[in-house]
């Protein structure tokens, strides 16, 4: 019963009213077969890591026509001002905030970074990289961080965003900054809606495309493959990646990479793009993310593509009630990240499909394995809380009650990590 309110509750957040549209019944899922990973469209086979490479970029070629859009170039210009600087948590961390212009002149769009460093530890040190859903001054309880009133999502009326909320211990989802810190890590966000506004079913979708939107001219109506907001999004934490880079605090060659639900597919949109990040660890990120379009439970394309009009390009709604008809799968750009390590991580709900994400990277993990890297664990499917399948490249975990980012998930990625990075 349970399980049944809570696909009933996202249905109803999600502003679907179909719910006779999803199939939860496991012996109704059509026989699908999955690309070859390593076999080009034309059916030449993937040798070595230059056809690899070849191969991965027909690959994301594939997703921007037909399902995230074009992922725009990076900017000519990145101009960054510190805004504020000084202690916080005690003393413990030093807070920096960051305004990031893309013009000479610091005008037109921003993202407004919140960079928090352990004042401990010895630089340069490791990075934690995210999107936070209700603005900066949520992640930590320190007055000195700037909050802005005019987020035009009407879905963040359903978050605490009061400062500090994602610290608290009874939140579904936490960003224990605190305990990040105290593992030597930074933490680097930045609000989501700086980038592009996130406007709930049933509002102008025209708002989404607006902020760095602004950078790229006006969109072309007749196009299927305009760029969308998980692109934008993810394109947003590039440019996280690019301040990392200047910053001689941070390591950029130690950078975690995460996120939740929408902004656990935008976090696997810019590792499967973007070769700089070394550890991509997508959280519960639903339909669109991990999970394959084909094994048709839970979540499905004739949702995504009804109540998310900005998620995803146009071409993408032909699929829908039609994934048969499908010459790509989620496996394929999982395996993008390769030869990066990668971590899927599930929640153990019907609308989430998580047995197909475990599916997707077992049908990547031969990419790895042909580079040279320790792939997918040759185990079942594990169970919630089970971690037999978490390798040292490739891991996948999960687990049940709420969606979000939980501290059983931050400690799972964090040791994931540190093993990646060679730290004890």
């Amino acid at each position: 019963m349970k399980k049944i309110l809570f696909v009933f509750a996202v249905a109803l957040i999600s502003g679907i009213t179909e719910i006779q549209a999803q199939n939860y019944d496991k012996s109704k899922i059509p026989p699908f077969t999955l690309e070859n990973p390593l076999e080009f469209v034309n059916g030449k086979k993937v040798k070595n890591a230059k056809d690899w490479q070849l191969r991965r970029q027909e690959i994301l070629d594939i997703f921007q026509s037909e399902m995230y859009g074009r992922m725009p170039s990076a900017p000519e210009t990145v101009v960054t001002e510190t805004l504020d600087e000084g202690e916080t948590l005690a003393g413990f961390a030093i807070r920096r905030q960051i305004r990031m212009w893309f013009k000479p002149d610091k005008s037109g769009p921003k993202i407004d970074w919140l960079v928090i460093t352990p004042k401990h530890v010895k630089g340069p040190v490791p990075v934690i990289l995210l999107l936070n859903y209700g603005g900066n001054h949520t992640v930590l309880d320190d007055e000195e961080i700037l909050r802005y009133p005019n987020y035009t999502r009407v879905g963040l009326s359903s978050y605490d965003t009061g400062r500090g909320s994602m610290n608290k211990l009874n939140s579904p989802t936490i960003i224990p900054v605190n305990i990040l810190i105290a593992r030597g890590y930074a933490v680097v966000t930045a609000c989501y809606e700086d980038i592009s506004p996130d406007p709930d079913p049933g509002e102008d979708v025209e708002i989404a495309y607006t902020r760095i939107f602004d950078l790229w001219g006006k969109r072309d109506p007749e196009r299927t493959d305009n760029t969308t907001s998980l692109n934008a999004w993810g394109w947003g934490l590039m440019r996280g990646m690019d301040m990392i880079e200047r910053d001689p605090q941070l390591n950029e060659k130690q950078v975690l990479l995460t996120g939740y639900s929408r902004l656990g597919k935008a976090a696997l949109i810019a590792g499967a793009f973007d070769e700089r990040f070394p550890v991509v660890v997508p959280n519960q990120t639903g339909g669109g993310g991990a999970p394959l379009a084909k094994h048709y439970y839970g979540e499905n394309i004739k949702t995504e593509t009804t109540s998310f009009l900005h998620w995803y390009c146009k071409a993408y709604a032909k699929y829908a009630d039609n994934e048969a008809s499908l010459n790509f799968d989620q496996h394929l750009f999982l395996a993008c990240v390769a030869p990066r390590s990668l971590m899927i991580q599930g929640f153990d709900e019907p609308w989430y499909d998580t047995e197909s994400e475990f599916m997707a990277l077992q049908a990547a993990s031969p990419v790895w394995e042909m580079l040279g890297k320790e792939g997918l664990p040759k185990v079942a499917w594990p169970e919630d809380y089970g971690t037999e399948a978490i390798g040292s490249n490739l891991a996948y975990v999960r687990r049940n009650n709420d969606h979000g980012i939980s501290a059983i998930d931050w400690i799972w990625m964090l040791d994931f990590a540190d093993k990646n990075f060679g730290r004890k």
